[in-house]
């Protein structure tokens, strides 16, 4: 007669737990929204929800964490540079920016959780779009209007070349949306296919700040 050995179980610590328990976070916030329990999800985790308040002690705390790891730790700093370094040309710069941002935004966990957070946690993506704004709306639009030899923009005109520029990322990140959100197909190439959103846009880009210059 055999007898069953019981499988070892590693014993994790602290701070693995915290890691495993922020990984299944942002998957199962991922999958089921933000309205989903934390009861289901230290179920998932296999663990008990008193555990999971030991590490978070509420469940804003854990969504607060799996939105630094999700959208502010992923910002790539040399991004920053890159986007002010006239010693490159402009065209090149911003290929070079948004083919590394596409490929960050562009990804299951990224899309749905941005869409979820918009929908049920109002106030939680502003933190992202305050710093989209300072750090690549104004940027490239200060970056454009130096290649065009544009002046600085009347209060209303700036806001129209902010929506010109929110143009551009709606069609990067809708993207990620038909595929994520949708479940509809896209070209597998998608760094291609941003390629020619961006084309597109640095195309129409000078007739079109001029003309703000003119309309408003």
């Amino acid at each position: 007669m055999t007898t069953k050995t019981k499988p070892v179980v590693k014993r994790l610590s602290p701070e693995e737990r915290e890691q495993q328990i922020v990984a299944k976070a942002i998957s199962y916030f991922s999958t089921h929204g933000f309205n989903a329990s934390t009861r289901e999800l230290a179920k998932q985790i296999g663990i008990t929800q008193p555990l999971l308040y030991r590490y978070f002690p509420s469940k804003d705390a854990l969504v607060d964490r799996v939105f630094q790891i999700i959208y502010l730790s992923r910002w790539n700093p040399e991004w920053d540079g890159l986007l002010r370094d006239r010693s490159k040309p402009l065209p090149k710069r911003l290929h070079l920016f948004y083919k590394q941002y596409a490929g960050m935004i562009l990804q299951s966990e990224w899309i749905r959780i941005f869409i979820f957070a918009g929908l049920t946690r109002q106030g939680i993506n502003d933190r992202y779009l305050a710093g989209l704004r300072e750090r690549v709306f104004d940027v490239v639009l200060a970056e454009l209007r130096f290649e065009y030899g544009l002046d600085a923009p009347t209060p209303q005109q700036y806001e129209d070349e902010i929506e010109f520029i929110w143009g551009l990322h709606a069609a990067v990140f809708y993207v990620g949306v038909r595929k994520y959100v949708y479940g509809l197909p896209v070209p597998d190439d998608l760094e291609r296919l941003v390629q020619q959103k961006l084309d597109v846009f640095l195309a129409s880009a000078p007739r079109a700040l001029r003309n703000l210059r003119m309309t408003s």
